[in-house]
């Protein structure tokens, strides 16, 4: 049986190629959640190049390729962002007044499976592999209205992280806030 995995599309020749071929699939699949905010990208003046190109060039963001054996199947991409929160390590311990530090938390940007991967199971597999490389605080967003996104994020989470989430709906969006890594309750 062949294995999923996710490699840096940074560093394997052909993905950002493989990626450009199924973008207009991947925008496809939200046009019908009617978001209003993925319109044609040439009605915007934006070319697919354009907006890949905008990706790569984002140094807080990771554009990863799905794998299923040596066939690619998806990509992913996950930004990093720095959060302030209120530090309250050595400062708290020893009594003096806690001071601001910035925290890292990871967003999964974009995430796309192409239909003849859909339905094995692969883009959960990607999913837990993604979590585990990128350790720490996370922030998974969803349209409300695109209902199996939704449905695929929930189902997901609630396994990964053994049903210790945060879910909240802001502004039409589902979001989900959790830790991934070492500190997370086993599966």
């Amino acid at each position: 049986m062949d294995q999923v995995s996710v490699r840096d599309s940074r560093k394997a020749r052909d993905d950002r190629r493989w990626i450009e071929s199924v973008y207009r699939d991947y925008l496809n699949d939200l046009a019908p959640a009617s978001t209003g905010i993925f319109p044609a990208l040439g009605e915007i003046g934006h070319r697919v190049p354009d907006q890949l190109m905008r990706w790569y060039a984002d140094p807080n963001a990771q554009i990863m390729t799905i794998l299923y054996g040596d066939q690619r199947a998806g990509f992913a991409m996950v930004t990093q962002r720095l959060r302030q929160s209120v530090g309250v390590g050595m400062a708290a311990a020893v009594g003096a007044e806690a001071s601001p530090s910035a925290a890292s938390e990871y967003s999964m940007a974009e995430f796309f499976i192409a239909r003849p991967w859909r339905r094995r199971g692969i883009g959960a597999q990607a999913v837990r592999l993604l979590l585990d490389r990128f350790t720490g605080q996370w922030l998974i967003t969803e349209h409300l209205i695109n209902t199996a996104a939704v449905k695929f994020w929930r189902r997901v989470v609630y396994a990964y992280t053994g049903s210790k989430y945060q879910e909240r709906i802001v502004n039409g969006e589902v979001h989900q806030r959790f830790e991934s890594g070492s500190r997370r309750v086993p599966r």
